[in-house]
């Protein structure tokens, strides 16, 4: 009895460490992550292969209650609940595809549970998935390298375990030493700002008319990505304010807004220049809970923006901008595998990635997005263009 209690804390520290290490926001961490399957393929009952995949998921996501309590201006607590709620998808799947066969069921098994956390409606909560390594231990190998490292996973829960360590060792240590971040596409540029929680909340032209300028000082021939709700409320004022404000000029500019409806609203990507706009891209996966919130529907409650966001699960995966094919991400669908993966099934130029991130102060949680973002990008070998407001 002692002994399983030693071998379950044991087990259960050392996929904290996984998911603290791997999800810290450092991109070359990532492969810490890949050592959880071989901590859930060492559980020996049901009960320690769940402790083991809830202590992996909420180290991965610790950020959570922090950015829960400066989201709503309240205390910690909700965090906390919100937090254990977000990670039951995740060690529901593990606990029940869990089993205590030898070799190459168990590995199947696991195989399942990454399918199953990868694609909705699990996958939703899908945060911290060990594939997101692939970019950074088979940069540029694209679907090829989508394989190996689901193949390498799966390995880690046979009992080829130590061949499979030393092999992934390998090609991590490899692609550290020459590790180099994504490229910037030609003649584009992400903006980073740091406006916190009144960006997008500020009603006022003022504040388009900063944002204007900020893009205004940009190369002619520029596309300028500006970060997720940048624009606030996308209404036919706003749009000529800007056509207006970019006249004479050759720059086009894509930033994030929110498009009302009656029924609800979409968080959305404008595309905008001088004498034109349009609705260039909606949201996959918006923040489940504090975005989208399908329950509203289902009570007949809210209207207008209080309906809250929906979800375009399948919709828009690549979209144009110019001559180019882009993949936009926006904020968490960086952190999810199905987005990125749809989108890139569909040979993008470049990926866009977009964010509003002022609620995860003191968190890593934008770290972790770029950390994500760039691995993806690397893995295809695409240009990414970022950008964030703090």
């Amino acid at each position: 009895m002692r002994r399983e209690l030693f071998r379950t804390g044991a087990l259960v520290t050392l996929s904290i460490a996984a998911g603290w290490i791997g999800w810290s926001g450092d991109v070359l961490l990532l492969p810490v992550a890949g050592a959880f399957p071989m901590f859930w393929s060492m559980a020996r009952t049901r009960l320690q292969a769940t402790a083991v995949s809830a202590a992996y998921f909420l180290a991965a996501s610790r950020g959570l209650p922090q950015s829960v309590a400066n989201f709503y201006s309240l205390d910690i607590s909700p965090g906390l609940v919100l937090w254990l709620v977000a990670s039951s998808a995740f060690v529901a799947v593990h606990s029940v595809l869990w089993s205590d066969r030898k070799g190459w069921q168990k590995q199947l098994r696991y195989m399942a549970a990454c399918f199953v956390m990868a694609v909705p409606p699990f996958g939703i909560l899908g945060w911290a998935h060990p594939i997101t390594a692939a970019g950074v231990l088979f940069p540029g190998w694209g679907w090829w390298g989508l394989g190996a490292m689901a193949a390498g996973l799966g390995m880690m829960t046979t009992h080829y375990q130590p061949a499979a360590v030393i092999v992934m060792t390998g090609f991590w240590i490899w692609s550290a030493a020459d590790w180099t971040p994504p490229i910037l596409p030609a003649l584009w540029t992400g903006v980073d700002l740091e406006m916190g929680a009144s960006l997008g909340r500020e009603a006022g032209l003022q504040r388009q008319q900063e944002l204007i300028d900020v893009a205004r000082v940009q190369p002619p021939g520029t596309t300028v990505a500006l970060p997720e709700s940048a624009l606030g409320f996308w209404t036919p004022t706003v749009a000529r304010f800007w056509e207006k404000g970019l006249t004479g000029t050759d720059i086009t500019v894509i930033a994030g807004a929110a498009l009302i409806d009656g029924r609800g609203y979409d968080n959305v990507l404008v595309t905008i220049s001088a004498g034109k706009t349009e609705i260039l891209y909606r949201e996959r996966m918006p923040v489940p809970g504090s975005m989208w919130q399908p329950w509203r529907g289902w009570i007949g409650g809210g209207d207008g923006d209080d309906a809250g966001a929906r979800a375009h699960f399948f919709a828009n995966p690549v979209v144009g901008v110019a001559t180019a094919k882009v993949a936009p991400l926006i904020c968490y669908e960086q952190l999810l595998v199905w987005p990125v993966l749809q989108s890139a099934f569909h040979r993008p130029d470049a990926i866009i990635a977009v964010g509003n991130g002022w609620w995860t102060a003191g968190t890593s949680i934008i770290d972790i997005q770029r950390a994500s973002s760039e691995a993806w990008a690397r893995l295809f070998d695409l240009p990414l263009v970022i950008s964030f407001n703090i």
